[in-house]
């Protein structure tokens, strides 16, 4: 009892520095709508947690990170006057979010529609405080990627125009694009009867193992490079948007928990061993050098 009880204290923790890290370089920006949409982010998780817990369900999760991204910079731009000085710049750069977070979120709740679970929640959804723990953390997530973004909307002269934003809309294209091929070409695999229970490598997944994570990784870094230029002071804080998904991605979720199944899974076999020696775990080519 008392382990448990100390678990649930280390949960809670947990959750209370996730939201005060998020809310510390909120105010950071000095940017009071930022202040307000972090708070909403993470208002929307605290009560979705309510019926995902009490259903036992995920089933929603990740569908409710895509409407928090569309509902914050929905908010953002409509209080900042986005659409009354008609700011082109920032039109698109909220445009780009709310389309990937689009794409994304159908995405992710059509494949856990078709498979009935997430494993990743398996052992974390019977605990009230590690559940809530993982949907504080979805609020983090959603707001310390988008909060670039947030914070060039919401200045006095909205998103600036330049070479820096052309840049970032061709590198968020890239790793758009590049997610969503891989994230296709691996769902048709899986369609294919033959290829239960076998792994990929071929397409964008014999230059990664991880192809669809890089392209999250670069779209973010797009959203960045595009945000850059409207920003000043301490708002450049919130350019760790790229770096913050990559830590997420490679040692928190995503990767780590991945490389670790599929090594439960095909580790025996040598093909497998091959792969794994042969391809990058994310970058492509990078094990050319």
């Amino acid at each position: 009892m008392k382990i448990l009880m100390k678990q649930s204290l280390i949960n809670l923790l947990f959750s209370l520095i996730a939201f005060s890290i998020t809310y510390s370089i909120a105010l950071l920006t000095g940017l009071v709508l930022i202040q307000q949409a972090v708070l909403i982010a993470f208002l929307i998780q605290w009560i979705l947690f309510v019926p995902a817990y009490l259903y036992q369900t995920e089933k929603f999760y990740d569908l409710a990170g895509s409407a928090t991204y569309i509902s914050v910079v929905s908010y953002i731009s409509l209080k900042s006057d986005l659409a009354k000085n008609f700011n082109i710049g920032s039109i698109l750069l909220a445009s780009f979010i709310i389309l990937w977070a689009i794409r994304l979120g159908s995405f992710l709740f059509t494949r856990i529609q078709k498979s009935g679970e997430d494993k990743r929640f398996k052992e974390i959804k019977p605990s009230p405080t590690r559940f809530l723990m993982a949907w504080t953390f979805q609020g983090m997530w959603v707001s310390i990627c988008s909060m670039c973004a947030l914070t060039a909307i919401a200045s006095i002269n909205g998103v600036v125009l330049n070479t820096y934003f052309y840049i970032g809309i061709i590198v968020f294209m890239a790793g758009f694009i590049f997610e969503i091929i891989a994230d296709w070409q691996k769902a048709e695999f899986r369609k294919n009867p033959v290829n239960k229970n076998q792994f990929i490598t071929h397409g964008l997944w014999s230059y990664s193992r991880h192809p669809n994570y890089f392209g999250e990784i670069i779209l973010w870094l797009g959203i960045s490079i595009m945000s850059f230029s409207s920003l000043s002071g301490w708002q450049y804080i919130t350019l760790i948007s790229p770096l913050f998904t990559y830590i997420l991605l490679v040692y928190i979720s995503g990767v780590r928990i991945l490389e670790i199944s599929g090594m439960e899974k095909w580790g025996h076999l040598e093909s497998y061993q091959n792969y794994v020696r042969k391809t990058p775990s994310l970058f492509p080519f990078s094990k050319l050098f």
